[in-house]
């Protein structure tokens, strides 16, 4: 569930290797251009579909996306493009009652390849950086806005259809009409069709996988929303955890003193992958004991916890059971403290959590956070609308047509416990009775130690997998690259890892810090070589 502060937008692109023959498709059909463009704005005929413009644009050319749409709140304000593109913005009526609008990014010198981005929260944002992002590599390339303009849920008041599109409608009719408007502007259809998105996007990818699986032949989904009203309902505990201001005996403040827990959870913690290096390669591992904390005789709290307040951080890294006994949602993993106090623990109320409740779950514009139960939870779990959970785990139908999926999570994400993700890859492996070397020829899952939710934190988070998050376009080293290259050169290209990359004061400018190969769960990293620990070698995956 993407927080409510954006990646600052960049505005430079990674240059296109033309060594690297997984992004180096030449478009030889030379229908695509400025004419192209113009005609297709007037000709293009989708039932409940109205074209809103259609604008042939240059490369350097900066869109400025508040002027035409009023996103303020959606972050991505502008974007330079790279790319010669025909950018055609549309309206698709889904019901009496709903709408989305959908962008479709089409390059002139396009691979062939066919994509589409997710969302983030409970948002109506198109990630405009990711359209930026995949329209370089030569995708033609897709956005929608989940049925409603901006980061509230106030759209789903009274109002079901919006929630429909939103649970994956818009998704799914984004991805059907994009293909006919790629198809209708090239002249020809797409070769293959992907998928890439983060946290809510990453629900999206997998309600694909699960809903439709003629919807893509390759998806990389990220730090996944699963269950996604027991997550809603789990984000909720929180502002009950810690408590509202200094009034409550268990509130913590955001600052200082979340790092010192989190120096205490390293304390613990951090050599038990074998290197005291302020990474913690598998926080499932980590037993932490906040009592250790508690101030005792001590006077001045600034530097330890009270005993409720050490009580508080315990049960936010406890699982949440609900009034049946049944596990709602796993635990934080420890490790995402100062993060996670930032959007969840010492922020007031999750505002996607209040939401869904005040306008999904109750229609209840008055709905308290300060009330919030266990009951609201099973209400919340018992309505379910559009099967938003995404929790199927028969995956069998995308898997028998050739369909992959690249699915990864960092374990520093502070708003979505990673452990959760673990939980639904061993959910699909008893569903479908399958070990993980059988998984493995459709479905893998990375841990990616160091990487806070979908992007930054500590350790070697970029992945390829956001235009903030490249390091290159190899495939080593770029999880979308990797995605092509399984998908159309076969088993071979299967990942055995995913690479991560760590720059230097953790800016790209100044250089690589170090690289590391994040392990194929259930493996897990570990140093066999402490005084070398950054160098790829001194690792190996158990």
């Amino acid at each position: 569930m993407k927080g409510s502060t954006y990646i600052p937008y960049l505005t430079t692109f990674l240059p296109i290797c033309s060594a690297n023959p997984f992004l180096q498709v030449a478009n030889t059909n030379g229908t695509a251009g400025a004419a192209a463009c113009e005609a297709i704005g007037k000709s293009l005929a989708i039932e409940n579909v109205t074209v809103n413009f259609a604008q042939y644009v240059t490369a350097g050319t900066t869109l400025n996306f508040t002027q035409q749409y009023n996103l303020q709140t959606c972050g991505d304000a502008s974007a330079l493009i790279e790319r010669d593109m025909c950018r055609i913005a549309s309206t698709v009526r889904t019901s009496e009652r709903s709408e989305l609008t959908l962008e479709t990014w089409l390059p002139t010198n396009w691979t062939g390849r066919f994509l589409s981005t997710g969302n983030g929260g409970v948002s109506g944002c198109i990630q405009y950086r990711d359209l930026k992002y995949t329209l370089g590599l030569g995708f033609a390339t897709v956005g929608a806005n989940n049925g409603h303009n901006g980061t509230s849920g106030l759209a789903f008041y009274n109002n079901t259809e919006v929630v429909h599109d939103f649970a994956d409608r818009s998704i799914h009719l984004g991805v059907v009409i994009g293909k006919q408007i790629t198809a209708q502007y090239y002249g020809s259809p797409h070769t293959k069709s992907y998928y890439l998105g983060c946290s809510t996007g990453g629900r999206q990818g997998f309600k694909s996988v699960q809903t439709y699986p003629e919807d893509f032949d390759g998806v990389v989904a990220g730090a996944t929303a699963f269950a996604f009203t027991n997550l809603t309902s789990w984000s909720a505990t929180f502002y009950k955890i810690f408590g509202a201001n200094a009034s409550a005996p268990t509130y913590i403040p955001a600052g200082k003193l979340w790092t010192v827990i989190h120096n205490e959870v390293l304390r613990q913690c951090d050599g038990l992958d074998g290197v005291v290096d302020g990474i913690l390669e598998d926080p499932s591992l980590c037993q932490f004991r906040p009592e250790a904390l508690i101030c005792g005789s001590k006077a001045n709290g600034t530097d330890c916890l009270s005993s409720a307040q050490a009580g508080a951080v315990r049960e936010a890294l406890s699982d949440y059971y609900g009034v049946d006994g049944s596990l709602i949602y796993p635990g934080m993993q420890p490790g995402s403290e100062i993060f996670a106090s930032r959007v969840l623990y010492a922020a007031g109320p999750f505002p996607y959590s209040v939401d869904w409740f005040r306008y999904v779950v109750y229609n209840d514009p008055t709905w308290s956070a300060d009330t919030f139960s266990r009951q609201d939870a099973a209400n919340a779990a018992q309505q379910n609308p559009y099967d938003i959970q995404t929790w199927n785990g028969d995956l069998s139908a995308f898997a028998s047509r050739g369909g992959k999926v690249l699915h990864y999570h960092g374990l520093m994400d502070g708003i979505i416990s990673s452990a959760n993700s673990a939980r639904y890859y061993n959910h699909v492996s008893r569903t479908m009775g399958l070990r993980s070397d059988e998984l493995d020829k459709f479905y893998r899952f990375f841990r990616v130690s160091g990487m806070g939710h979908c992007s930054g934190g500590d350790g070697a988070h970029a992945i390829g997998n956001q235009i903030s998050e490249a390091q290159g376009l190899e495939k080593e080293d770029n999880v979308l690259a990797r995605m092509v290259a399984w998908v159309e050169g076969g088993d071979g290209e299967a990942p055995e890892f995913v690479r991560g990359t760590r720059w230097v004061n953790d800016t790209k400018a100044l250089g690589v810090d170090y690289t590391r190969k994040h392990c194929k769960y259930p493996l897990r990293n570990t140093c066999v070589d402490p005084a070398n620990s950054k160098k790829e070698e001194a690792w190996k995956c158990v």
